[in-house]
């Protein structure tokens, strides 16, 4: 029986499957609704993880992704777009080497495993403010919440609140689940659809 505890690889496996059911539960009526980001609705949030998705498999497999972040990624099919996106993900993190090379994001070059946590955190988060909006709580991984909030508060996470990609921590009750704690540590409110916060990068 296989015990080690899951790799980053693992997590952004697990974490698209589980954005990939909320995905599924999204309607074409849910996309004009205003998501948890300020300033953007549903459509615009899923179209931002569709194309980061695709930016990632790109840059890791050192082809061109076709177009910019927040060119038109969804077509006419939103699903289809983030299953289709989330394949070719998992193809780029999947081969040998993977966490060995260096990654350019939008802020500049960072070593393959802090890309991974922060791709991680692009999927597995906004996976949650579609859930949360489009009331789909039960597809939410609560544990892999937990081991993103557990990990955050252990670095210096102002470095990533600074230049704006998420604004100052909320208060949330020590009781609620593990997602709406990581909703309020990134500072978004989390509880209701209409309380909108500072979005991802």
């Amino acid at each position: 029986m296989n015990t080690a505890p899951p790799t980053l690889i693992d997590r952004i496996d697990t974490a698209l499957d589980a954005t990939g059911a909320i995905v599924a539960g999204v309607t074409s009526a849910h996309l004009t609704q205003p998501s948890l980001c300020a300033g953007w609705d549903i459509g615009f949030e899923l179209n931002h993880l569709v194309g980061g998705l695709r930016i990632f498999a790109a840059e890791l497999a050192g082809t061109d992704p076709g177009g910019e972040h927040h060119d038109d990624w969804l077509g006419a099919d939103h699903r289809a777009a983030f299953t289709a996106a989330a394949d070719l993900d998992r193809k780029a993190w999947s081969r040998p080497g993977a966490l060995d090379a260096t990654i350019r994001l939008g802020f500049g070059a960072v070593p393959a495993p802090m890309a991974a946590l922060i791709h991680l955190t692009e999927i597995l988060v906004h996976g949650i403010d579609l859930a949360v909006v489009t009331e789909q709580p039960h597809r939410i991984d609560e544990q892999q919440a937990e081991y993103l909030l557990t990990t955050m508060r252990s670095m210096d996470f102002d470095t990533f609140r600074r230049p704006g990609m998420f604004g100052p921590a909320q208060p949330v009750p020590l009781d609620v689940p593990a997602h709406r704690q990581l909703l309020g540590f990134l500072g978004r409110q989390g509880f209701s659809p209409s309380q909108k916060t500072s979005r991802t990068a």
